[in-house]
């Protein structure tokens, strides 16, 4: 995932988890294992909701206007546990991921004010996910079941 994340404290990040017809959509990135997918938003910034935040991030990273819907998801992101901890042993965050979707006419595109790892954005098929780099990896469960409209936990744990 990201090279070198150094971070004191706790981090608050707002995610978008954007589904249609069967597909997620998702930015593609790339680091020095390869290419990896995450959903679109990150980090919030003082003074800034956690909405402003996900729209922000939304409008960076696919360069589109979305309509949030509510918190799905949360998990926390403690990088000492995870395959990326001699990278990230100093990282703790926390996620809440929200449904959301697009307003109307937007169509999803790779921006200039990306984060420098992020080359593109993609609707990749749920059913893919398992098969591809995809970062919460623990989610795509859950993302599945909810598609399948079986009921899911909110909180799923710290976990990559």
């Amino acid at each position: 995932m990201l090279e070198s994340m150094e971070m004191k404290g706790i981090r608050v990040s707002a995610k978008a988890v954007i589904v249609r017809n069967g597909k997620l959509l998702v930015t593609v990135n790339n680091d020095r294992d390869g290419e990896f997918r995450l959903l679109p938003g990150g980090g919030q910034d003082p003074g800034e909701s956690l909405l402003e935040a996900l729209r922000r991030e939304c409008r960076e990273e696919l360069g589109v206007e979305i309509r949030p819907g509510d918190i799905i998801y949360t998990r926390d992101y403690i990088g000492s546990r995870h395959e990326f901890a001699h990278r990230q042993s100093n990282v703790h965050q926390l996620e809440i991921m929200f449904s959301a979707e697009l307003a109307e006419g937007e169509i999803p595109r790779m921006t200039d004010t990306a984060d420098d790892f992020q080359t593109g954005v993609e609707w990749c098929p749920l059913e893919e996910l398992k098969s591809r780099r995809f970062y919460p990896a623990a989610l795509i469960p859950h993302l599945r079941s909810r598609a399948d409209g079986h009921g899911f936990p909110n909180y799923i744990g710290a976990v990559n």
